[in-house]
């Protein structure tokens, strides 16, 4: 009773602000880390990054150390590799540039084995670009619209051989698909080729004069042929990864496949399919037997893009590294530079392009 007044005589406030003082202090403590709970295993975060975990007493396990060295020492050694080739391709083209008589970047002759040397990159720098941009803009659609039939119209039992066929053709050799293109493509195209000079003859750049197809033209088709598993199977990966609600949900509001397909599908693949034709980009970029067994080359930029000649880097060197001198040999490897710097300017400009299309799909969101 004594206890049941005291009680009685306090008031419903004071009651109400001891729980409240209780509360508050029992969840700031939980929210400091206790000692014990701290040395057993908590992890730094500005330790959290280096790929390495305490253990339970607080020491650096010897596998997570061995494992954070081996990743370590794996992206070290990337760049390493990288900043060598950069190197010696520099180097070699700085003495070869600077005996060339001609000017390194306009000249139309390649005759490094003369005294003095005369060479040029600007055929080998046209042909190498056009043909690359005539294979991606053939390949990519195609690309996107195997991937969406896979991944979105075929059935189970017909998507799965279809997929494994087009993981087959990226595995064929190159040389292969150049002899292919040497003996049986090439032949063929003729008659495509003077169906383009019927109807559009008149532009320039796709008339023909009845020569073999050995051109640029032909190139970028072998090339788009080359390249289209590899678009498709990145983009078909890309497109399996589209959220499943976000389907559905369009769906429920009444939209047809189609309709799916455009306002979710490829608003949400849209940087993996510039990721993928990048990728692609930078496979015809350095193709080197195909093109070097289809093109008929010479040092000389066509009007048309039908008709035989011009030419690559990767074709020019492979054509003429084994007969090349000293000086010729490093004219080569300025052209190769050349190259290299290319691919490096196109992966750079496609992860430029999907960061800020994330940035600003974030910012959207």
């Amino acid at each position: 009773m004594p206890r049941a007044r005291r009680d009685s005589g306090r008031s419903p406030g004071s009651t109400t602000r001891r729980s409240r003082t209780r509360s508050s202090t029992r969840y700031a403590g939980a929210s400091t880390p206790w000692p014990e709970l701290r040395s057993r295993g908590s992890v730094d975060p500005a330790n959290a990054g280096d790929g390495t975990r305490p253990g339970r007493d607080g020491t650096v396990r010897l596998g997570d150390r061995v494992f954070g060295g081996l990743a370590k020492g794996s992206g070290i050694t990337l760049l390493l590799i990288m900043a060598a080739i950069a190197v010696f391709l520099t180097i070699r083209a700085v003495v070869a540039i600077s005996r060339d008589e001609g000017n390194f970047l306009t000249t139309f002759e390649w005759d490094a084995n003369s005294h003095p040397p005369v060479f040029g990159i600007a055929v080998l720098l046209f042909g190498t670009v056009v043909s690359s941009l005539i294979a991606i803009v053939l390949a990519m659609p195609v690309a996107v619209g195997i991937a969406l039939f896979i991944s979105h119209y075929a059935p189970r039992r017909l998507a799965a051989p279809i997929g494994y066929l087009v993981d087959l053709l990226a595995a064929v050799p190159s040389i292969v698909y150049g002899l292919w293109g040497a003996l049986y493509l090439v032949p063929r195209l003729t008659g495509f080729y003077e169906w383009l000079d019927h109807l559009f003859g008149w532009t320039g750049i796709l008339s023909y004069n009845g020569t073999p197809a050995r051109s640029l033209m032909s190139v970028g088709i072998l090339l788009a042929i080359m390249i289209l598993p590899i678009i498709t199977s990145v983009t078909r990966e890309i497109f399996r990864q589209t959220p499943r609600a976000h389907q559905e949900a369009a769906l429920a509001l009444g939209a047809t496949r189609w309709e799916v397909i455009t306002t979710t599908v490829l608003p949400f693949g849209r940087s993996g399919i510039i990721s993928a034709t990048m990728l692609g980009l930078g496979r015809a970029l350095g193709e080197t037997m195909a093109v070097a067994t289809v093109l008929s080359p010479s040092f000389l930029i066509n009007a048309s893009l039908l008709e035989s000649g011009g030419g690559t880097f990767a074709q020019n060197i492979a054509s003429q590294f084994k007969e090349a001198t000293s000086m010729g040999r490093d004219a080569l490897i300025a052209s190769g530079l050349v190259l290299f710097v290319l691919t490096l300017l196109v992966n750079g400009a496609a992860r430029l392009i999907i960061a800020r299309r994330r940035e600003y799909a974030g910012n959207a969101g």
